[in-house]
């Protein structure tokens, strides 16, 4: 990490951490357009962009011809710029990333786990970490990790669905030479979800955004600002573990009638009548694309349930959007009146001739990934660590 830098140093780079910024969050914005955003005048905008050209932080590009006038230039980030990595662990694989400084992922490698357990496939990840490393010759700036769990300091608190606990996620970097020093940020795959669909997707200006994510169970993050609400040991959104389901169930979280047992693949056997099963996820995809005998009344249930616990947590947090990803979207499609009926059922009635619109993300499967290299972007782009990369630079 860079050392604290001098207040002097700081404010040199304020400027140039609010035009990067800005350029992570409108794409192809021009430099007159960021001039006028960040109330520049056109010649201080044309110095500011020739400093972060040297510093290797941003270039332009001619803009899209619209007619008459004086050309002008997109913003976008320097090909020699700083990198972040994100690793996306998921229940069944994993995919490395790399994004510059636009915060949009490459995929670059990727592997199933099968068999293997928590060191095994660390070691692997921490392989292809090490090995972009190297190939990007130090312009790696930081590693973030998005988790289909629990995650809390640098620790994999509970990955239920792989029966991995307390797994320290520090391995990601172990195979880094000691001088890199990259910082590891870590979170939950729906929480990075909610902050990308938040910052750049779907749920993008809303002030406060509920985004809920259906794979094997639910999670969720409220986004404040653009900014996830994290809780005290950062693991708040675990919103799939609200007793809204069954008291009868026990979840292998350790609590009892939790809504994740209501709302995915596994909730569509119970209903069906069949084995829980060994994917949810493909097992749920195939219920829905093949529709076999019951699975009206299944789906119903799966969608009724959604619908109630989000109205039940529109109750409590306010937001102005929902956002919903993985297998959600396909889940309320599948049965859109039990939906919308629980949904409105289950609102205050003050709520109700204003209920917050449920929308699908615009992100797809690469949401966590997008929010991973958002919270890494974030961490590398302050004023003192831009100050610092420019010093070795």
């Amino acid at each position: 990490m860079p050392q604290e830098l001098g207040s002097a140093s700081q404010l040199r780079w304020y400027g140039a951490a609010k035009l990067i910024a800005l350029a992570r969050s409108e794409p192809g914005i021009t430099r007159a357009a960021a001039a006028e955003r960040l109330a520049m005048s056109s010649g201080g905008a044309a110095d500011l962009v020739a400093r972060l050209r040297r510093a290797n932080l941003l270039d332009e590009a001619p803009a899209p011809a619209s007619g008459r006038g004086r050309p002008t230039t997109v913003l976008r980030p320097h090909p020699d710029g700083p990198v972040v990595l994100a690793v996306d662990l998921r229940q069944g694989d994993w995919r490395l990333a790399r994004a510059s400084l636009d915060g949009i992922p490459q995929v670059i490698a990727q592997g199933r786990h099968g068999r293997a357990g928590p060191a095994r496939v660390l070691d692997h990840i921490a392989s292809a970490v090490a090995e972009e490393y190297r190939r990007l010759s130090g312009r790696a700036r930081a590693v973030s990790v998005s988790v289909a769990g629990t995650v809390r300091d640098s620790r994999l608190v509970q990955f239920t669905t792989r029966g991995w606990r307390d797994v320290d996620l520090r391995a990601l970097t172990a195979r880094l030479p000691a001088r890199a020093n990259l910082p590891l940020v870590l979170g939950n795959d729906a929480t990075l979800a909610g902050l990308a669909e938040a910052r750049t997707g779907a749920a993008r200006n809303a002030g406060t955004a509920l985004h809920l994510i259906v794979l094997v169970g639910l999670g969720g993050t409220l986004v404040v600002n653009g900014e996830p609400v994290a809780g005290f040991r950062g693991a708040a959104g675990e919103y799939g573990h609200i007793p809204f389901g069954d008291p009868e169930l026990e979840c292998p979280c350790g609590a009892r009638g939790c809504w994740d047992l209501t709302v995915d693949g596994r909730a569509l056997a119970r209903h069906l009548g069949v084995p829980a099963p060994a994917d949810p996820i493909a097992f749920a995809h195939r219920v829905l694309r093949e529709r076999p005998p019951g699975s009206g009344t299944a789906l119903d249930a799966v969608a009724t349930s959604l619908g109630r616990g989000i109205a039940g947590l529109v109750n409590v947090h306010d937001p102005a959007i929902v956002t919903l990803g993985g297998l959600a979207p396909q889940l309320r499609d599948a049965a859109p009146r039990a939906f919308d009926t629980a949904y409105r059922d289950g609102l205050m009635g003050f709520r109700k001739s204003a209920a917050p619109k449920v929308r699908d993300g615009m992100l797809g499967e690469d949401a966590s990934l997008h929010g991973a290299a958002a919270l890494a972007l974030d961490r590398i782009t302050s004023e003192a660590a831009l100050a610092d990369w420019a010093r070795r630079n």
